[in-house]
């Protein structure tokens, strides 16, 4: 039963911005300082910002630093793409632990409905027979009618 105002109205469902799963995630994530500094570097290096710094810093270094750039820079570079590897796994780890909690809540949900439902569905069977009892019972030339 929803709640009602001062004038007896009731009061439309609260609107919930996010699957209650996508909080709970979110507010597991922002507790652990780990996985808020991996969150970090992923949204930075996943960005358009990351790309163009790193096109710059690459062509400075190829064309001021270094007379030949290429030994160093294929090092940074090899390094550079180990961690990033890494924190893509990260990603791809917290995207499925995110799915596994998602599936489970449809999951607990979808069964309440289920149940629901069957309870809706025998209770309405039970109706449907007691009407199809008084009308039969009351009909003229049955046993429990009246004649």
């Amino acid at each position: 039963m929803r709640p009602s105002d001062a004038g007896g109205r009731p009061q439309p469902p609260p609107i919930h911005l996010h699957h209650p799963v996508v909080v709970e995630h979110a507010a597991q994530r922002a507790a652990d300082v780990q996985l808020r500094i991996a969150d970090a570097i992923t949204g930075f290096a996943g960005s358009m910002p990351f790309v163009y710094i790193h096109a710059a810093t690459f062509a400075c270094w190829m064309l001021f630093v270094e007379a030949d750039p290429w030994p160093r820079l294929t090092l940074i570079v090899s390094l550079e793409a180990i961690f990033l590897s890494t924190f893509v796994m990260i990603g791809q780890n917290r995207q499925a632990e995110f799915q596994r909690a998602q599936a489970d809540h449809d999951f607990a949900t979808e069964s309440q409905e289920l149940r629901e439902n069957t309870e809706l569905t025998r209770a309405i069977h039970a109706l449907t027979t007691e009407i199809h009892r008084r009308v039969t019972m009351n009909r003229p030339g049955s046993d429990g009618g009246r004649v």
